[in-house]
């Protein structure tokens, strides 16, 4: 049987590292000893495809290092223990994850902080579902990203909540950012293509709200950026605005229609393009075509 040696030598990994432990801590050699042991058979459990187990023994090794005052090695087994977590336990990997973040920010490395804050919101979206946390790591990475001067990865982050806040209804706050990342990239020749669509995102969680206020809000957007007006973003929202007011669903329509066989509407702008048209009198739940 192939596996048994290796089980073999993993049980003997963790009676080694037990038995260092077990002798009353008689100096650190002992500890190293252990946390090498547990590191081991770490890997060991990684081969096998074991991701708890695995988990649980950099977890270990993590403890041990910092009995140590070894930070970074014991951060780093921390990172090792929530990664294998992540393919078996999650709730067990953001725990980890966590731990590591804490060291960090202890050691003032806030941009390695933020990369594993924005590891835990991604585990809250696609594995826990759980947006209201995943929204409050991508902020705390945005803060850390800002407090270093990485402006360009806390706009991501900003972008992410802002995304997720229109989703959920928070519409003020979705529109807070938008406006905040349209106005910081304006004036960046690198970035102010992207500045129409923070805009326009902006407008459109305003309409969902008020139809007058996305009107002002438009008015601003084209002073404050005048390529906006040239855009085919803006194009449509006037077409879109025109269409709300007189309360014609079928302008409205085909206006998104001629806007999606040019530029393609993802999911995001497809649910509030909808909850626009469904303030139109008359108009059921229904769809854009």
């Amino acid at each position: 049987n192939s596996e048994l040696p290796f089980q073999e030598w993993v049980l003997s990994a963790f009676f080694v590292a037990s038995g260092a432990l077990s002798l009353h801590f008689r100096g650190n050699t002992r500890v190293e000893e252990a946390c090498e042991m547990y590191t081991r058979a770490a890997n060991m459990f990684k081969i096998a495809k074991n991701w708890s187990a695995a988990g649980n023994a950099f977890c270990q090794a993590a403890k041990l290092h910092m009995q140590l005052q070894s930070k970074h090695d014991s951060a780093t087994s921390f990172v090792d223990a929530g990664n294998a977590y992540k393919k078996a336990d999650p709730q067990e990997a953001i725990n980890c994850l966590n731990a590591a973040i804490d060291i960090y920010t202890d050691m003032g490395r806030f941009t390695i902080a933020a990369k594993h804050h924005i590891t835990i919101a991604e585990i809250y979206e696609a594995e826990l579902v759980d947006i209201e946390k995943a929204i409050a790591h991508y902020e705390q990475a945005a803060d850390y990203y800002k407090g270093e001067e990485s402006n360009s990865s806390a706009n991501k982050c900003l972008l992410k909540v802002a995304a997720y806040a229109a989703q959920l209804e928070q519409y003020q706050k979705a529109i807070e950012i938008y406006e905040q990342v349209g106005t910081n990239t304006m004036d960046n020749p690198l970035l102010k293509y992207s500045a129409k669509e923070y805009f326009f995102k902006a407008a459109l969680c305003h309409f969902i709200v008020d139809e007058l206020n996305a009107k002002l809000a438009l008015e601003k957007y084209e002073e404050m950026f005048p390529a906006f007006t040239d855009s085919r973003e803006c194009k449509l929202l006037k077409k879109l605005l025109e269409a709300h007011e007189e309360q014609n669903c079928e302008a409205y329509t085909e206006a998104v229609k001629e806007f999606d066989s040019i530029s393609r509407l993802d999911q995001w702008l497809t649910t509030m393009l909808l909850r626009i048209k469904k303030s139109i009198q008359g108009e059921g739940d229904g769809d854009l075509k």
